[in-house]
């Protein structure tokens, strides 16, 4: 596995993970309506778009496996952790740990002394282990429909 920097050729095959992971890895805690507001397959097409232009501004690291995307990661120069995801059968190999890692890393070039996230059900257990404190649960909405998260934070020493 290797862990690079974003690049835009890499864009369409980040968010056809992002849908995938969604649509397996968080079924356990959401439901299919909520999964079809959170990633819905109509939208795949513009995400592309609008993601290379965000993924392009934030600092933004992908894993790679014989140059297969299997994760990526990014966070915004105030220290918002925005997205992190990995592929399913992937998971559990140090991977979202590694990415994380890098970002603090670049979080503390960057004099940051924090760094916040809004993690899934799904995605709390792995936060917390890393040393992120819940800093409230909250209700997200998309489309309409109500999805539970976690405003978690972790001080950047």
């Amino acid at each position: 596995m290797e862990i690079i920097k974003f690049k835009e050729t890499d864009t369409k095959e980040i968010v056809s993970l992002f849908y995938e992971i969604v649509h397996s890895v968080n079924s356990k805690d959401y439901s299919q309506v909520q999964l079809d507001a959170w990633a819905p397959r109509d939208e795949k097409e513009s995400k592309i778009n609008s993601w290379k232009e965000s993924l392009r501004q934030n600092i933004t690291f992908v894993a790679k496996v014989n140059d297969k995307v299997v994760g990526f990661s990014d966070l915004t120069h105030t220290g918002y952790l925005d997205r992190l995801f990995v592929h399913k059968d992937y998971q559990g190999q140090g991977i979202a740990t590694a990415l994380v890692d890098m970002l603090e890393s670049e979080a503390k070039k960057l004099n940051l002394l924090e760094i916040d996230t809004e993690a899934s059900i799904t995605a709390k257990p792995f936060f917390e282990h890393l040393g992120y404190k819940i800093v409230c649960s909250q209700t997200v909405e998309k489309k309409g429909v109500k999805l539970a998260n976690f405003k978690m934070l972790k001080k950047i020493k």
